[in-house]
């Protein structure tokens, strides 16, 4: 049994599908299934059942789960710390970052890190948050930042006191232009642009207005934060941002933003990791860096919760 068929394994288990495991650890489907009947030859049990194009594990498959993820996280724990012996001198982090603090607040200091820590190589991905929560499951990604995060299974909260607040904005034209809030039943009626399903910001906005029992007409869904921003500057309609999402066209007036009246719709980013990976020495100096350089609430954070 070698690493390497242990990681085509769990990529199998976790895609439920040859093809697609294929592509997640850059393998021919050949080589793929391969490695699978060879490590299925050796525990003398198959590992899946083939579904058409895809797969389930087997009662051999799900036992053989369990000890794979424990060999992985053994080995690239073996791997980080003997990484760690040059300190910060070298090494390698790959964060994810939902879309919000991905654009507005992350470059900045993927930035400051680079200058202060110039041997490890940083890499950042963008994704909506469901899709940046799924990498960090799948331990693609050493550390992810979301915002309005509930801590899942397998998952760990590292930080969570970057706070973030919710705006409603408005293009210059518009009647509420001039004013600094609108009574909330104001919203009835007019026309409001979405996020995608799987954003944070979509999901915050819904439930905010949800509990206050704001009726609201989602005129149209569009998947980028820019492409929200461009379409209420073009008056398609008006929509929930994050304050730092907007904070250019605010000041050079291009758009105007307002708040509620008597609701507040504010959330944390969180850092969160798996918990079965070991946080490495760049890691603890990105959070370390991240929580220095980004807005904060007075109040005191949480730090490190989990929930099994």
């Amino acid at each position: 049994m070698t690493l390497r068929q242990v990681d085509v394994f769990l990529a199998v288990a976790r895609e439920r599908s040859f093809s697609r495991a294929a592509q997640r650890i850059h393998l021919s489907q050949p080589t793929i299934s391969e490695h699978v009947s060879e490590l299925e030859r050796e525990l003398g049990k198959p590992l899946f059942l083939r579904r058409g194009r895809t797969v389930a594990l087997t009662e051999a498959g799900r036992v053989f789960e369990e000890y794979a993820l424990r060999l992985a996280a053994t080995a690239e724990g073996a791997r980080q710390a003997v990484a760690e012996l040059d300190g910060l001198g070298h090494g390698s982090l790959l964060v994810g970052a939902s879309t919000t603090p991905g654009l507005y607040v992350m470059p900045g200091i993927v930035a400051a890190f680079r200058a202060r820590y110039p041997g490890i190589d940083l890499r950042l991905q963008i994704a909506n948050s469901r899709e940046i929560e799924e990498r960090v499951k799948g331990r693609d990604l050493d550390l992810g930042v979301v915002g309005g995060h509930a801590v899942g299974p397998g998952e760990e909260c590292l930080a969570a006191g970057l706070l973030d607040e919710l705006v409603l904005v408005v293009p210059p034209g518009h009647a509420w232009a001039r004013r600094r809030e609108i009574a909330p039943e104001q919203l009835a009626g007019q026309p409001l642009l979405m996020r995608e399903a799987g954003s944070a910001t979509r999901s915050l906005t819904e439930r905010a207005l949800q509990r206050a029992g704001v009726r609201f007409l989602a005129a149209m869904e569009l998947d980028h934060t820019e492409a929200i921003k461009q379409g209420v500057m073009a008056g398609l309609g008006i929509a929930f941002v994050s304050r730092q999402a907007v904070r250019g066209e605010v000041a050079g007036g291009r758009l105007r933003a307002l708040r509620l009246r008597g609701l507040r719709i504010q959330r944390h980013f969180h850092v969160i990791h798996h918990d079965a990976r070991r946080l490495t020495a760049s890691a603890r100096a990105f959070i370390e860096l991240l929580e220095r350089a980004a807005p904060r609430p007075t109040a005191a954070r949480p730090t490190r919760a989990r929930r099994a």
